[in-house]
């Protein structure tokens, strides 16, 4: 992974334009790579170099987040936070300007830096190769300058990184999706499912703040919220990384590790509404996780997935089911008993019913689960059974009707042929 790539033109490295897309990126590296690749030019010293620099400036133009860097600052490092390069490109500096040079002077403040600061006329490339030589110099804080560039530009830009919690304001909390499996008869006719939920609580011994507040001021800071820290050949002051500006003696609360909640399991009973539908989204207020600093709780939502029945198929408040009819009931015509969601039922089988006809029993379906007083229908599909002579005398009963009824049936399709 690309560390540090000052004064590299990746864009040159691969051939491409600035504009190219990411596609275009991906083509050019290939096309290069089986060119250079050491397994093509063994020994070739020169053609592994120039891999591990196209490798290097796939691995950075390919990804969006370090190619917006790389396009801000001209060069990309894992040291910079994407904020501090937005606030260097909004401030007006240029890729290549000479390590941040012009960008931000004293009249410029940025948002969430805790003084004005003048970086006019510092080149910050002392503090890369700093870093690049892995920190052997030390700042008067006791830090590596290159962790000194980072850690400064990091208080500066993102106002000292995760322990922000303290003076923020309500955080709403986030939804949660479940899906539950109903069995197939508790979606039809209603039921209730009971549930364990697993949720983020607001935490009992912080109350959702994160930090615990004791008596006195901030140790480090002794109450002023800022400290002062040196990087490379500038000295200013920063915002305290322990009280985070507030100056307050407050420290990380041991039971939820500064995060405000705590993971809890809830039981909750969920209401199932007769003709549920597979899919549905079922809203439960308030049984989302948990907010903080006094945010909001967010909602639950319960995703139903029906399970099957071995002899129905439902689609929506529609039930569907196969049923066998003999050839004799589907040549004459009868009356047939055959299995609904409420129980048997009879219908009507007409003469010369074919196999795979539909016939509809209004009203058998399921009842509508959002409109009240109205079913849907059972929709029955015929399968008509073809008998197995077991005797002779049914063989010559079946010749007979063979020769009262010649009609061939295939004949229509030698006609479309």
């Amino acid at each position: 992974m690309a560390t540090q790539t000052k004064d590299k033109d990746y864009y040159g490295v691969l051939g491409i334009k600035k504009s190219a897309s990411t596609d275009d990126i991906r083509k050019a590296f290939r096309k290069l790579a089986r060119k250079y690749h050491p397994d093509v030019n063994p020994g070739d010293k020169g053609a592994e170099e120039k891999f591990k620099t196209l490798s290097e400036a796939n691995d950075v133009l390919s990804d969006p987040k370090k190619r917006k860097i790389y396009d801000q600052l001209g060069f990309y490092s894992d040291n910079i936070d994407p904020a501090t390069a937005d606030a260097y490109a909004r401030g007006g500096g240029q890729p290549g300007d000479g390590g941040f040079g012009g960008g931000f002077q004293g009249g410029g403040r940025q948002p969430g830096a805790p003084s004005n600061v003048d970086f006019g006329g510092f080149d910050f490339s002392d503090l890369f190769e700093g870093a690049r030589a892995g920190g052997g110099r030390k700042s008067s804080s006791g830090s590596g300058s290159g962790g000194g560039f980072r850690d400064i530009f990091s208080n500066i830009f993102t106002g000292g990184g995760r322990g922000e919690a303290v003076g923020e304001g309500p955080e709403p909390g986030s939804d949660l999706e479940y899906q539950v499996n109903v069995p197939f008869w508790t979606a039809i006719r209603g039921g209730v499912m009971k549930l364990n939920i697993a949720r983020r609580d607001v935490c009992g011994n912080c109350h959702g703040n994160g930090f615990i507040e004791a008596p006195g001021v901030c140790p480090e800071c002794n109450g002023k919220g800022t400290i002062e820290q040196t990087g490379g050949r500038m000295k200013f002051n920063v915002t305290c990384p322990r009280c985070h500006g507030t100056g307050k003696n407050v420290s990380t609360c041991p039971v939820c590790h500064g995060e405000g909640s705590v993971e809890r399991t809830d039981p909750l009973e969920i209401r199932i509404k007769a003709g549920t539908r597979d899919g549905q989204r079922i809203r439960i207020a308030g049984k989302g996780n948990a907010g903080l600093r006094g945010g909001g709780t967010g909602d639950l939502y319960v995703i139903i997935r029906i399970g099957e029945h071995p002899l129905f198929r439902r689609d929506g408040d529609d039930i569907y089911i196969t049923v066998p009819v003999t050839a004799v009931e589907a040549a004459l015509g009868a009356k047939i008993e055959v299995p609904t969601i409420d129980g048997r039922s009879m219908l009507k089988i007409t003469p010369g019913t074919q196999s795979g006809q539909k016939l509809r029993l209004r009203e058998k379906g399921v009842p509508s689960a959002t409109q009240e007083g109205a079913r849907g229908d059972e929709i029955v599909e015929v399968k008509i059974t073809v008998p197995t002579p077991r005797d002779e005398k049914t063989k010559e009963l079946l010749r007979e009707l063979a020769k009262l009824n010649p009609e061939d049936p295939r004949a229509e399709l030698w006609g479309k042929v």
